[in-house]
């Protein structure tokens, strides 16, 4: 069951629609959907958290608290709206162009893709954009 929250004034747009997209990745990746819950928050709120449970004093978009268990997906994905919106303004698109490939990213995660290394990045990017493809259609 995948739960979006707020943290934030912001709301997602069509919420069901996000929902059956993320369901439908996790099984095309070949992994049964768990309880999985989207947090949407400011900078500060994600800041907090990545101080806190990950020792690390930067900004970030997203912070990805994974319980999987097998082949069951199941997590925490916590998305700094703020951050979305200006690393779409550094790399000149929309914000609604963005937040798809954010969202997605964490499930990735969950289903195995890393991003650490250059190689895994690629990887990384090329399934994001095949499954924002399908967003799209």
């Amino acid at each position: 069951m995948i739960v979006f929250n707020y943290e934030t004034d912001f709301e997602l747009v069509n919420e069901e629609k996000y929902s059956s997209w993320i369901s439908e990745t996790i099984a095309n990746e070949g992994f049964e959907e768990g309880d999985i819950n989207y947090i949407f928050c400011d900078d500060e709120y994600l800041h907090k958290l990545n101080v806190e449970f990950l020792d690390h004093d930067t900004l970030t978009d997203i912070i990805s608290f994974d319980y999987t268990m097998g082949k069951l997906i199941s997590g925490d994905i916590f998305i700094s709206v703020e951050r979305v919106k200006d690393n779409a303004k550094d790399l000149k698109i929309s914000f609604d162009e963005e937040l798809p490939r954010v969202i997605i990213h964490g499930v990735l995660h969950y289903c195995g893709f890393k991003d650490k290394t250059d190689e895994d990045a690629k990887q990384m990017r090329l399934k994001e954009e095949q499954y924002i493809t399908v967003l799209e259609k």
